[in-house]
Parts: structure tokens; sequence; C-alpha cells
């Protein structure tokens, strides 16, 4: 099965490649390209296109200048990324479309080894591997299903005089090919810088896998870390649930103590829970974080302080509303996990509650919160000191939290247990689902 992963959009992409690439007019020589927007066409080699598509040879690769990866994140930067596979290039609007199309294992296997370190355990390799492989054939389903469905969702209705603004992203948006491949899908690096023995390993012993519940490929997300508890799906996106996909203690054997009202929240975030997720043991974090996650220091844990006039113009420019100057912050709605999902922002000229929990997030910083589950309060100087739990939405796998269960000895299917209750793994076989 093929896999076509959006990479990169631009009006000029620059490209290299090694080995042979064969397209409708010959033969592409390894060199140094360049294809630009022009007129609604290709411009490629001094002639015009409406598409472009080099297939590949065995053994050849192509290399994509300036790749831009962890978009609009703190991590955000550009980096050249080496690829197998064919590289298809469409116009969109105004734009340039780099495309991959690649064999569905060896694209698990780019994502295992982006998503975290080559070298990692193999039982949390191995649970990614089925995760990753599970989330793409489900969100292709999902897509061919629902091609035109929304991604986000406006509404006006409040119990006040005041706006509601609800947002969210759904993964299903992309017209032009199955997945991206950054942090909106799953992160997507091409051929690894490292192909360990374990790496094989995990996706070798793991082929085909996929977690199924009730006769369907699981929509398995993951997070990086999910401060101690996990999330359920319809805090982040539409509103619909999976029973694999709640509110969970991020530990053996504790029960859910629901975090349902402003003290409980305080306690548990202000709190160090012994949860899994819960560790500063550099080996472990180094299994999970790649070079540009390195420089996220407290994740599981962590504080930001903003100024009035700070978070006034952070809040303006991120919304493109004018609220004046910020008077507080309110939360209105917490889940079960004290996350907040929607959260009232209170201005000198503008009062609106948002949600959900991304656009909390982006609203609240000029790149994204580490996650929406915090407390807010001022200090001495009036600043405002917004202290929070976890890294990312917590919907699923806390990829922290199987690290360091892997380091313990569980295996990659207690793992998958764990995090996505009342799932069995099935297997695909011939591109039919086989159950366990």
């Amino acid at each position: 099965m093929k896999i076509r992963v959006g990479i990169l959009q631009c009006r000029k992409i620059e490209f290299s490649v090694g080995g042979r690439f064969t397209m409708t007019s010959g033969e592409v020589a390894q060199g140094n390209f360049i294809a630009e927007y022009a007129a609604g066409k290709i411009l490629f080699g001094g002639r015009y296109y409406d598409s472009l598509r080099l297939e590949a040879c065995e053994g050849s690769w192509f290399e994509l200048k300036n790749v831009v990866i962890g978009k609009e994140f703190h991590w955000q930067q550009y980096r050249n990324e080496r690829f197998e596979g064919d590289l298809v290039i469409i116009a969109d609007g105004e734009e340039l479309v780099a495309i991959n199309e690649i064999d569905l294992e060896r694209y698990i296997y780019s994502v295992i080894a982006s998503e975290m370190s080559a070298t990692s355990f193999v039982e949390l390799l191995k649970a990614h591997a089925v995760i990753s492989r599970s989330w793409v054939l489900s969100a292709i389903d999902l897509s061919r299903a629902t091609p035109s469905a929304a991604t986000t969702f406006y509404t006006d209705r409040s119990d006040t005089d005041d706006p509601v603004y609800i947002r969210w992203y759904e993964r299903d948006a992309h017209r032009l090919f199955d997945v991206c491949a950054d942090d909106h899908c799953q992160r997507y690096q091409g051929i690894p810088s490292q192909e360990p023995t374990a790496l094989r390993e995990a996706i070798d012993s793991t082929a085909g896998e996929v977690l199924v519940y009730d006769g369907k490929i699981c929509d398995a997300r993951f997070s990086k870390c999910c401060g101690g508890y996990t999330e359920r799906f319809s805090s982040c996106w539409a509103e619909v649930d999976y029973p694999y996909l709640t509110v969970l203690p991020d530990s053996d054997g504790s029960r859910l103590q629901p975090i349902t009202d402003e003290a409980t929240a305080r306690s548990f975030v202000l709190s160090s829970p012994d949860v899994f997720c819960n560790t500063a043991d550099s080996n472990i974090i180094r299994q999970v974080f790649n070079d540009y996650d390195c420089s996220t220091e407290s994740f599981f844990r962590w504080k930001v302080t903003y100024s009035v006039d700070e978070i006034s113009e952070i809040v303006a420019s991120r919304s493109g509303i004018d609220f004046g100057s910020i008077l507080d912050l309110v939360p209105v709605q917490r889940t079960a996990s004290g996350r907040i999902v929607r959260l009232r922002i209170v201005g000198t000229r503008h009062t609106a509650t948002i949600g959900k929990e991304l656009e909390i997030r982006r609203w609240l910083s000029r790149t994204h919160l580490y996650s929406s589950a915090f407390v807010v309060d001022r200090d001495d100087c009036g600043r405002f000191v917004i202290c929070g739990a976890g890294w990312g939405h917590g919907v699923g796998l806390c990829q922290i939290g199987a690290a360091v269960m892997a380091h313990k000895g569980y295996s990659y299917r207690s793992i998958l247990r764990h995090y996505y209750p009342h799932t069995v793994v099935g297997n695909i076989k011939g591109g039919l689902l086989v159950s366990e």
C-alpha cells in the first residue's frame, strides 16, 4: 500500500536526487534541481508541466531543501530532508506542493524514527509502530469517507452576552495528499539518520499490526506527555468519543479521581503525582526527544509569566481581536483530566469565551502553550503566572509515560492496553483487517 505524504508547499522547490528517477519525458540523472510556480504551471528544466512525477528506481533518494518542521511551535526550524519513494510536484493556488509517495511500512519506519529516537527501547518502538500504522490507516479511511469534512467550527451561542469562539483542527483536512509530514499529523522526516537493529526489529516484528475496536482500525492519537491523566477525544476535536480514547490515570492500578473544580485542578497542577510520565531521568527522556525537542526543559510541570502588556499583545496578535488590556483569564469548563476546554478572556475592550484546548493554547502563547491543563495567578507585580501540566493534547498514548513503561519492562502490548483500553491487536493482511 502506498501513502501520499505532503512534505513542502512554497513557490519554489529546490531538491536534489541520488540514483535514478524516471519521468514521462525520460530519465532524471542525479544532481540539483529547481521547480518553480509559473502562471498556474510548474517550470522545470526549461519546460512547463501541469504536474511532475519522478519515479524512483531501487536504491534512489531525493532531498528536499528547507523543509519546515514543528510549524508554528516553539521548536520550528528548516531542514534539508532526504526521502525514499517517488516525488510528485503539483500546483495548488499560486504555490507548488511536494508530495512523497512511499510504501506504508517504509513510511512507518521513518515516522517512528522521527517521532522519537531511533535507538529507543524496542517495546516502545513496537508500540509506536502499531499506533502510527493504525492512525494513518484510520485517517485515510476517514478522509475518503468524508472528503469535505470541516476542519473548524465556530459558534456565537452563550449563556451570557459574551461571544464564544470554538475551534478545532481536524487531521482529515488535506485535499491533495493523505497526511502531512509534520506535527499536525505525525512526524515524517524521511530516511532516518540512524537505522539501528532495534528500529528494524520494531517494524518487522509488528508488520501490519494495528489497534482494533469494534471491528474497525482505531484512531490512535498520541502526545508527548499527558502530565498525569490522558484526555478524551472530544475535548480536542469533533463532538464524538471513543471508549479507547478517554480520561485515564497514567499509572497502574490507580482509580480516576475526576478534577471537577478549580481547587482540585490547582492541587493537581501544583503537585508531583506518582505517574509513569513523571520522570527526570535523562536517559529515558532521550528515548523520546529528538535533538530539537531537547530545548524543552520542563514539560511534566511548567510555568510561564506574562506582563499585562505582553499577554494583551499576544492575545490580540493570535486572535485577531483587540481585547484591550487583559484583566482576567477565567476557566469556564475543565474536563476530568483538569484540562481547560472553555476559557473566558476578559479585557477592557472585549470579553469572549474560547475553546477547544488547542485554540486556548494558541491564543495564550506566541507559539503554543504546552497544554491547557493550567491554573492562573497574578504575582505582586500584577503579572499573569500560568502554571501547567503536560505537553500536548494528552489523548491516547503518552510518549514519555510509554518510555517509562518500556524501561520498567512492560511489553508493547501491555503499553497498548494501558493507553487504549477495550482494544485488540489486529493485522492488515492482503488489504483486509484480521483480528487476533
